[in-house]
């Protein structure tokens, strides 16, 4: 499960996450990817079963690379505890993310395996995705 190896604080406020991804919005590493079309938070487990399921799909060849960390902490108070009290204790780790944001890269396979990895891994998070390209890749290349 992905999480920080130290915070600086271990609760944080909800916040909010209004507008577009303003950072993390390009393709930086591969020539294919998945990003957003939705504001919400994704957890540690949600990117971690992704992963997984990228890199069964396209048989270890190839590079992925997760552009998201959950790096904000969640809480979460005990079931049928009454109101007041003081905030939760730590319950796991997410990361907010906003339309346009990148999730996942990959680089080195034919764009049919990497669509198909791509999709198998958006159905295991939370949020609507959109399969993008690179605008300088070459559709003739690893036939």
């Amino acid at each position: 499960m992905l999480q920080p190896k130290k915070t600086k604080f271990r609760r944080s406020q909800k916040g909010r996450m209004k507008g577009n991804a303003q950072r993390g919005n390009r393709l930086s590493f591969g020539s294919f990817g998945i990003k957003t079309l939705q504001a919400k938070w994704i957890t540690g487990q949600q990117i971690e079963a992704a992963r997984i399921a990228v890199t069964r799909c396209m048989q270890r060849q190839g590079q992925v690379w997760v552009r998201i960390f959950p790096d904000k902490p969640i809480t979460k108070k005990p079931a049928e505890v009454r109101m007041g009290k003081g905030k939760g204790s730590p319950e796991g780790f997410v990361v907010p993310v906003t339309p346009g944001r990148i999730l996942f890269e990959v680089e080195g396979v034919v764009f049919d395996v990497a669509k198909e990895a791509l999709r198998l891994a958006a159905q295991k998070l939370p949020v609507t995705t959109k399969f993008i390209v690179r605008h300088d890749y070459d559709f003739n290349i690893l036939k």
